[in-house]
């Protein structure tokens, strides 16, 4: 007789898809298993994913430049290329060969700390993450809302309804991820080519304009002599108004986040992605070039072309630069196309954020033991996500500039990591020459994080608030997961599965031994103590377990069992983990399975304070080891008659 799946079953399945279940007993830990990897998209496509962010800046990035260099505008720009060119995109270069699978410059500064102190500063790395590109979720949809709501012919409609209009843009935002990754590249591909197109008409049309009003040309290098004297003053100034341009160098991060989806050669594998490396480069250089081109123009003809007092607060060309250009030239019927492509890549800006999110939490978090095991899904994140960028929006009130600040912050924080982490890479590839290349750089990303951080402190008291939260979550998330069984994998070498099988003809005894000097006497009274506190004949024998404790921070791993044999006589289990009780719950588990009997381990109390020595085993792996065993055993397995026993006296 066929069932009828529930429909809460069937939502369950939807929302996991891609995550395996929960794994019980033996050799898995609860722990996702990852979606088998797909054939990937062509690297042009996926740059159109990147591109929403990085090419919508074109919509505001001219304005601003305008009003923070005046006439020097264009010299402005001049100089955010050459640092694009020759500072980021390098870095973001060697981003993709030294991290390919995605995960940034996070993963590798990662890898130079360990313990708590290298997850706190990975978790503080995630929090400026998060708020680039939560931020660019959420600025993007309100600065959408804002052209939409600006538009003559819907001001009347729209008039005060921004925030309602930013969250409906945030939710259908996360409607197409939760539809499918698939079709968020499809968007973006179909946006940033109309967006592309349209800026080139209005840029060709622009310049066109220049050329023959050569007038224009003359009256604006006259007013540049005048106002700034000689080139090197015009570049000074241009140096110092560089940092407030920075939004331009937006796209790279999130470049280096998609990574994955990149669809490389046929032979290439987890390990060596080479042709996926390859590819991404092509993506990071041909976005860099596309965007260099634009923005030099579109900063040319807009300071040429446009008074100066329309950039100005109440102008028409006040964020809108190109709009106005495009309605100014080439009539109402274009600059209402332009509009609505301008709205719609502002909207969907977000998706290359949500991508980056989607690839880079997942990563970090549920490894840590600091997000549910379901934080390895996708349609749940999107849901987080949403949520929380419903919440960034109602905080600033759906505004623009509010969110700017931070916005430029988490940009930056990321990109002087990235240069930070490449020149540490070079240097221990033993790369002179590139050493000081990316230190330069890195100190140039550096310099300019420093001065918007001076001119714009809410950049960094926001990027605060998200490290506190994420701090705040992960730990909690650490501690309901603290009795979790971990180990995801365990292997006996050839020596203990031989100690395994043969006591296993008898009766499974094993004891839990803190390693000492490991001389005959430690084995011998440890014996005698035992049997002494259980009230165990002296026929029984033994099988004695240590486990030694690598890097208490880490959370999900294998675990490999060795066996020897001390002063001809004992036999030991040697382990090595992040938790000794983890340790041998995952161990007892595992025997149980192998033999099919009920294994026995023994230990004796741990003296001190029970909440004391709570915070060791949280924080460092050991301390009430015996009570945790038994609690890890318990949950992993709940019949208590399949449970393996635990003796302590």
């Amino acid at each position: 007789m066929a069932t009828t799946e529930h429909p809460s079953s069937r939502l369950r399945a939807w929302m996991l898809e891609g995550l395996s279940d929960m794994g019980r007993g033996v050799q898995q830990a609860p722990h996702a298993v990852p979606e088998p990897p797909h054939k990937g998209q062509r690297w042009w496509r996926v740059m159109c994913l990147t591109g929403v962010d990085y090419f919508s800046t074109l919509g505001y990035q001219p304005g601003i430049a305008a009003l923070a260099a005046g006439l020097l505008s264009p010299v402005a720009t001049l100089v955010l290329v050459v640092v694009t060119l020759a500072g980021a995109l390098p870095v973001y270069r060697r981003v993709a060969e030294e991290s390919p699978h995605g995960e940034g410059s996070i993963a590798m500064l990662e890898r130079l700390l360990s313990f708590w102190q290298g997850k706190l500063f990975v978790l503080t790395l995630l929090g400026f993450a998060a708020t680039d590109f939560l931020i660019t979720i959420t600025l993007s949809a309100a600065d959408a809302s804002t052209h939409l709501v600006q538009n003559p012919h819907l001001t009347g409609v729209l008039h005060n309804h921004q925030m309602l209009i930013t969250l409906l843009l945030v939710a259908l935002l996360g409607a197409v991820f939760l539809k499918g990754f698939l079709e968020a590249i499809g968007v973006a591909v179909a946006l940033v080519s109309v967006y592309l197109g349209l800026n080139a008409v209005v840029v060709v049309v622009g310049l066109w304009h220049v050329v023959t009003a050569s007038h224009v040309v003359t009256d604006w290098s006259s007013a540049l002599t005048a106002e700034h004297g000689n080139v090197f003053a015009m570049i000074g100034v241009a140096l110092l108004v560089f940092p407030k341009l920075a939004l331009g160098l937006s796209g790279f991060e999130t470049g280096v986040a998609v990574m994955p989806h990149v669809k490389g050669n046929p032979d290439d594998t987890e390990e060596k992605p080479t042709g996926r490396i390859r590819d991404t480069r092509k993506l990071l250089t041909t976005a860099a070039l596309i965007m260099s081109v634009f923005l030099i123009t579109t900063s040319f003809i807009t300071t040429l072309l446009i008074p100066g007092k329309e950039f100005k607060a109440g102008g028409q060309a006040n964020g809108r630069a190109l709009a106005y250009l495009s309605h100014e030239y080439l009539g109402n019927a274009f600059g209402t196309v332009y509009d609505v492509s301008t709205i719609a890549i502002l909207w969907f800006a977000g998706a290359s954020a949500m991508a980056g999110l989607l690839n880079l939490m997942p990563r970090y978090l549920p490894r840590y033991g600091m997000a549910p095991h379901w934080a390895r899904a996708v349609r749940p994140m999107v849901i987080v996500f949403t949520l929380i960028g419903f919440l960034v929006t109602w905080i600033f009130d759906a505004n623009v500039d509010a969110q700017g600040g931070a916005y430029a912050t988490g940009v930056l924080v990321l990109i002087s990591s990235a240069a930070i982490a490449v020149t540490i890479a070079a240097r221990k590839a033993g790369q002179q020459n590139w050493t000081i290349v990316f230190a330069v750089i890195a100190a140039v990303f550096l310099y300019t994080t420093v001065v918007n951080v001076i001119e714009r402190p809410d950049g960094v008291k926001i990027g605060a608030c998200f490290i506190a939260g994420i701090i705040l979550v992960s730990l909690l998330s650490r501690l309901a997961r603290a009795f979790e069984l971990r180990v995801t994998h365990v292997t006996l070498d050839p020596m203990a599965e031989r100690f395994v099988r043969d006591i296993a003809s008898r009766k499974i005894r094993f004891i839990a031994n803190q390693p000492d000097r490991r001389d005959k006497a430690e084995y011998r009274d440890k014996i005698e103590q035992i049997r002494r506190d259980n009230d165990i004949p002296a026929a029984e024998d033994f099988v004695f377990v240590e486990v030694t404790v690598t890097d208490p921070s880490e959370f999900e791993a294998d675990l490999t069992v060795r066996g020897e044999v001390l002063h001809n006589r004992y036999r030991v289990l040697t382990l090595e983990s992040s938790s000794i009780p983890n340790a041998l719950a995952a161990l007892l588990l595992h025997v149980r399975e192998m033999t099919g009997c009920t294994p026995h381990i023994y230990f004796e109390w741990t003296e001190g304070n029970p909440f004391a020595n709570f915070l060791r085993f949280f924080l460092f792996g050991q301390g009430e080891v015996a009570p945790v065993t038994r609690e890890v055993l318990r949950e992993a397995e709940p019949d208590r008659t399949k449970r393996p026993r635990v003796h302590t006296g």
